[in-house]
């Protein structure tokens, strides 16, 4: 759901405090734990380390990404692959070429 017009975006002011010590471009990554915060233009050109529950996923913030919320970025959930017969068999098929011949 999302949040009331009136209220505006919602960022957090821990964040907020942070960037304005650096300068954009910078290569420190900014940790925070904070996934529901919206990134707001002033974000632009940082990097930060959003938690993902079990480590810190580096999210570089771009132009595009304004409105967005941080958690966005960072996955929560790993895809392993789907399993069974038909999968093997994918698998199997797929001829595996020498480490050689790739970097041609």
């Amino acid at each position: 759901m999302s949040r009331s017009a009136k209220k505006g975006p919602y960022v957090d002011p821990k964040l907020l405090k942070k960037i304005s010590n650096l300068k954009p471009g910078d290569k420190v990554v900014i940790k925070t734990w904070s996934r529901d915060s919206e990134i707001a233009p002033e974000m632009v050109g940082f990097r930060f380390g959003v938690h993902n529950g079990k480590d810190f996923i580096e999210v570089q913030v771009k132009e595009e990404m304004v409105g967005h919320r941080l958690g966005e970025f960072s996955p929560t959930k790993k895809f392993v692959r789907h399993g069974g017969k038909m999968q093997r068999e994918l698998e199997s098929a797929k001829p595996a070429a020498p480490a050689g011949e790739a970097k041609k």
